[in-house]
């Protein structure tokens, strides 16, 4: 029986980083600071404690909440969330229902019209419906309303 012998070029392990060897004591790590530690880095637009760089430069047109805009403050996404606001679906999307068929709710989820953790849901009148469809507990603008009852349908 011939004996095999492993040599150490076919069990060759990976570069031992920060400890000594052939690369020197910091094996290409640099020297001290933050980024010579294992496992650290810097976040990005740090400078060291001085101002980041969108910090230097004024505030331009559009930049903060202005008087009159309709855009929730940043502040107040999460209340919005909590306040629950219903789940809104155009007219358009009611042609998935056949002739006489009743919306509610939970028809609504069953289709997956609108998410299954909505608590209410609004029509609105973006679209055309070509069925006349009986629209219950859901909650619909005038403009939808008055395009489910030109197709025959009823809102109750």
């Amino acid at each position: 029986m011939q004996r095999q012998f492993i040599t150490s070029a076919s069990r060759s392990d990976g570069k031992r980083v920060g400890r000594g060897g052939k690369r020197g004591t910091t094996s290409g790590g640099g020297t001290k600071g933050q980024k010579g530690r294992a496992g650290a880095s810097v976040r990005p637009g740090f400078r060291g404690g001085d101002n980041r760089i969108w910090q230097l430069f004024p505030k331009q047109r559009g930049a903060t909440k202005k008087h009159g805009s309709k855009r929730v403050h940043r502040k107040h996404r999460r209340y919005q969330v909590i306040a629950g606001k219903p789940a809104v679906i155009n007219v358009a999307a009611l042609n998935v229902f056949t002739k006489g068929d009743s919306v509610t709710l939970a028809t609504l989820k069953e289709r997956r019209l609108i998410s299954g953790a909505a608590k209410a849901a609004k029509i609105l009148g973006t679209g055309e419906v070509k069925v006349g469809v009986t629209v219950e507990g859901v909650d619909v603008s005038t403009s939808a309303r008055e395009k489910i009852t030109a197709a025959g349908g009823t809102v109750a």
